[in-house]
């Protein structure tokens, strides 16, 4: 017999007992409908509170797993492309890195790397668990960043690259930090404003689209390496695994995102050597490639990466001659790495086509080139700005690149720098400037584009690198001109086009500017060709230029809540008319090349290891077998 109920538990009983008879009654008195809707309510509860269990079951695992990982890692050799900076005194004392000589110009064959889908690939599993062990580290240091780096090398498969040591950031002096600054602020007000997206407008805290591919992201990634921001780095690298797909209907214009895009993510693959950056490189290049299937094989300037369809511009059936002869260093180093030869044959087939044709002038090259019928167009027009500089530049890259084996390059480029001097060099009045102008069917104009600026570095490399002396000595003198275009502005900064004054009159000053070319959009080619010219000649009044165009930048550009701005008028210091745009090239080029051009160190990033693509990104030199 069982005992009497306690109290409480009686009460219990009779309040479940009253509430079931209650909610019966109720329910009888619901109509049909609304008792439909009741169950339907009931049954869409009962589906989240089951999708909510699954979720965080998964969260639990997956932080089982990681836990599990970590207690697992062990310490792996350094990558074997890192931050190439000037090592501790005492390397063994940091993250426990064994101290080791760096070895230049140490062949790497290409692997046999297959792109395959994720779920299959198990080189791509071993990748995720290596960078969720990454993840666990934390804090860890720049030390044990170049443990995890070399372990995903090796995890992938991957054979060394041409400079194995890992060097930790050297110190910064007071004015690479002042870039750094710069830097975070702009890349501050690209991450509030524009994060993921192509370009930050500064003024309207807002953001433009080209590409939608997150063109800013991508440039800055081997910037904020060299700089030393990992913090930054890694949520950018996040940022590329998570969200960076190239399968959607956007046409991409092949000459801009091969320099921006594929040579950002193959400079941070070599840079950090983290194998999520080649792959995200191959995928890119394979959706390129068919920009190049046209009669000619001079391929098309735009493509559409999501439908293979690519096709010229909708007003000319042309491109221009920079636009398909400045694809070369970053589809060649393609190849290497992918041991896939079609990225390298079709833009070598592009340079052997150029190098054949009709209509140069002692080297020089019209601007225009025919995808159909493969020839120069606009006859007679010669300029080493828009839409030809690049053409130069890469004769001279491609043939340190590969080792200075390509003949042809480089005869091509020592006939070109004769032609440069003998049609289109003159000096302006009144302080005799030596400048590059252009010709116009036999007509010379006393027109530069700020982007002839690269001239001077390019000359400098070239006479680094064993060509004659005297191509230093016309580096110099035009990058006295360069500089003068920044100095007789009354902002300190260049406008986008200068008119040299060519006679004896009562103007004082040799640079002119027309109203259409007062703008200035944060170039980066005077400062490009200020770091080649110190880090060769050691002359630190080049360092004191760049010094003063860092700060006309500051002043003039930057904007209170994040980012830098393109101005209008770069005579009136008054109302220098902000354009809202920051260029991705601000971050990917201008101020990569002043923080080295602050730097006393020639190892970092050493021009007898590494060669900079058009876009800043440093690729390796290919050294002998």
């Amino acid at each position: 017999q069982e005992p009497p109920p306690e109290p409480a538990r009686l009460l219990r009983v009779l309040l479940s007992v009253k509430w079931s008879f209650s909610v019966r009654q109720k329910w009888k008195q619901l109509s049909r409908l609304q008792r439909m809707m009741v169950l339907f309510l009931l049954v869409v509860l009962m589906l989240f509170g089951l999708r909510s269990y699954v979720h965080v079951a998964d969260e639990w695992t997956a932080v089982d797993s990681r836990s599990a990982a970590a207690g697992q890692m062990r310490p792996a050799n350094p990558p074997v492309l890192p931050a190439p900076q000037k090592a501790a005194e005492n390397p063994e004392a940091v993250a426990g890195l064994s101290p080791q000589k760096p070895q230049r110009h140490f062949r790497r064959g290409p692997p046999n790397l297959q792109i395959r889908a994720p779920d299959g690939d198990p080189q791509e599993r071993r990748q995720d668990r290596a960078q969720r062990r990454a993840e666990v580290v934390g804090e860890a240091g720049w030390g044990a960043e170049a443990q995890r780096d070399g372990l995903r090398y090796r995890e992938a498969g991957l054979p060394g690259c041409p400079h194995p040591a890992f060097l930790l950031p050297a110190p910064q002096n007071e004015r690479q930090k002042a870039v750094v600054d710069a830097f975070l602020h702009a890349w501050a007000g690209y991450r509030k404003f524009a994060w993921g997206h192509d370009e930050l407008k500064p003024l309207t805290r807002s953001f433009s689209e080209w590409f939608g591919l997150g063109l800013t992201l991508i440039d800055a990634l081997d910037t904020m390496w060299i700089l030393g921001l990992k913090k930054e780095f890694q949520e950018a690298r996040k940022w590329v695994s998570k969200k960076l797909r190239f399968r959607k209907n956007v046409d991409v214009n092949l000459f801009e995102s091969t320099i921006r895009i594929l040579g950002g993510l193959l400079s941070a693959f070599h840079l950090s050597g983290d194998i999520l950056f080649l792959k995200k490189a191959e995928d890119f290049g394979n959706r390129l490639m068919p920009a190049f299937r046209t009669p000619s094989k001079i391929p098309y300037s735009m493509v559409n990466i999501g439908t293979g369809v690519a096709h010229p511009p909708r007003w000319t059936s042309d491109s221009t001659v920079a636009e398909v002869t400045s694809i070369q260093l970053e589809f060649r180093e393609l190849s290497r790495l992918t041991g896939d030869k079609k990225f390298q044959e079709a833009a070598e087939e592009v340079t052997r086509r150029v190098h054949a044709l009709h209509g140069k002038l002692d080297g020089l090259v019209p601007m225009f080139i025919n995808t159909n019928s493969g020839s120069f167009t606009h006859l007679g027009m010669f300029t080493l700005g828009a839409r030809a500089d690049s053409y130069y530049e890469y004769l001279l890259k491609q043939w340190i690149q590969g080792g200075k084996k390509e003949r042809q390059l480089l005869e091509d480029y020592l006939e070109a720098v004769d032609g440069i001097r003998k049609h289109l060099l003159a000096r302006s009045e009144p302080r005799k400037l030596t400048f590059v102008g252009e010709l116009n069917h036999g007509r010379f104009s006393a027109k530069m584009d700020h982007l002839v600026c690269f001239l001077p570095g390019t000359l400098a490399l070239g006479a680094h690198h064993g060509l004659p002396a005297e191509h230093m000595e016309l580096a110099q003198a035009l990058m006295d001109t360069c500089y003068q275009m920044y100095r007789q502005m009354e902002t300190g900064l260049s406008p986008e086009t200068a008119h040299f004054n060519l006679h004896h009159t009562k103007i004082l000053k040799d640079v002119q500017v027309k109203a259409a070319d007062r703008h200035n959009l944060l170039r980066p080619e005077t400062v490009e060709s200020l770091f080649y010219l110190y880090r060769l000649t050691g002359d630190r009044k080049y360092q004191d230029w760049g010094w003063e165009i860092l700060h006309s930048f500051n002043t003039y550009t930057r904007v209170p809540s994040g980012g830098y701005s393109s101005i209008s008028n770069v005579q009136d210091p008054r109302h220098p008319q902000p354009r809202d745009k920051m260029e991705s090239f601000f971050l990917g080029e201008t101020l990569k090349y002043l923080y080295l051009l602050f730097s006393d160190d020639p190892d970092l990033l050493s021009l007898d290891t590494y060669v900079f693509n058009t876009e800043a990104h440093p690729l390796p030199i290919w050294a002998p077998s």
